[in-house]
């Protein structure tokens, strides 16, 4: 299979299987029992926490392990109740609908504009009516079209009106440099399954002057942020992730570049395709585009058949027939954003794997405009 779809997950690296299996047999103590097995856990835990505060430049103490990236953004955005809330109109749905689901719990839930690139300018930042308390939820990188926001500059400006901020890092952990400490937000969400982790483990990152409220209580975990007995094996599993990402980020993110580059020249052939947000800078690894008469759904299907997965940037349903809210955002026309696909490449892909993509593309469009 020739598989494109690395911002919805990735397989799980095998030095970082090697790490957790002893976690689902031999070492399964409970890490908040103090005699040895469970001793071994909990400084499992504690290893796992320092590499993960390696790659993103914070105190390990200030890393709260979650379930995935969802709750991370879930908990983020409960503890902002009280605040007036601004979220950018292109959040993951994690995002969105936990916003529009606390909305009596806040003065007002706002949505942040982006421009024709999915871009929230600084000038847009700079000319709302803020309010200290107020709180800012804006992604670091888009998981669709791969943009990444400007989070250092605006989080600085929010600082000056007291106003505070969280960013959801998920999609842009291991593929650029993420700092906790530059890009100065309160809180910043993470996911082990983006970066060749295992599924089911994410961290929120919480600044040291923010006195975190447990949403999921029961237990004195993660020193009372988050109770529950910690998936060993997983955080396990995030925190060699993480290492990995962190030694290896530097070539990864040159080979996915030069394979992003030879992808978008060639699609460059094709008679009016649009790669969306083309000009903004973007993660090294993901291209979305559209093509003009072609349904996108419909072109993934066919795709598949040919074992090649990719994604369709339109969440686009039968019932509703309602396009990507993020291609909405950017202004993109209807059509075309029904027609849109996204590629995003990972670690282990190859050039000639672009070039059979390519391939079979053009020979579905050739046949699409035949039929």
């Amino acid at each position: 299979m020739i598989y494109f779809d690395h911002n919805a997950t990735t397989r799980c690296d095998e030095r970082v299987v090697e790490v957790m299996l002893p976690y689902l047999n031999s070492m399964y103590g409970n890490p908040s029992s103090l005699y040895k097995l469970g001793r071994i856990a909990r400084s499992a835990i504690d290893t796992a926490r320092e590499q993960l505060a390696a790659l993103i430049d914070a105190p390990a103490s200030q890393i709260v392990f979650t379930s995935g990236g969802t709750e991370a953004n879930t908990l983020a955005l409960t503890n902002a109740q009280g605040a007036g809330l601004w979220i950018s109109a292109i959040e993951h749905p994690s995002v969105f609908e936990n916003a529009h689901d606390y909305r009596a719990s806040y003065r007002h839930v706002r949505t942040l504009p982006v421009d024709a690139s999915g871009i929230v300018p600084l000038a847009v930042i700079a000319a709302q009516d803020w309010r200290v308390g107020d709180f800012v939820s804006l992604m670091l990188a888009n998981n669709e079209t791969g943009v990444i926001q400007d989070v250092e500059g605006i989080s600085e400006l929010l600082a000056e009106r007291g106003v505070k901020m969280h960013s959801d890092a998920v999609q842009a952990l291991g593929k650029i440099p993420v700092s906790f400490r530059k890009l100065g937000v309160t809180m910043m969400s993470l996911s082990s399954h983006k970066i060749y982790g295992p599924k089911g483990c994410g961290a929120l990152v919480v600044a040291e002057d923010i006195n975190l409220i447990a949403s999921q209580r029961g237990g004195d975990q993660e020193r009372g942020r988050r109770a529950g007995t910690e998936n060993v094996a997983a955080i396990v599993g995030f925190g060699k992730a993480a290492e990995l990402a962190k030694a290896e980020m530097e070539q990864r993110s040159e080979r996915m570049l030069a394979l992003r580059t030879r992808l978008e020249q060639a699609l460059r052939s094709i008679p009016g395709l649009v790669v969306f947000a083309e000009q903004a800078e973007r993660l090294p690894n993901t291209v979305q585009f559209g093509i003009p008469g072609i349904n996108g759904e419909m072109l993934l299907m066919q795709l598949d058949q040919r074992n090649i997965a990719v994604s369709s940037g339109s969440a686009c349903s039968a019932s509703s027939g309602e396009i990507s809210p993020v291609l909405a955002a950017m202004g993109i026309e209807t059509s075309l954003a029904k027609a849109a696909i996204r590629v995003s490449l990972g670690k282990d892909n190859h050039e000639v794997e672009i070039d059979q993509f390519v391939d079979a593309l053009k020979a579905l469009i050739v046949s699409h405009q035949e039929s």
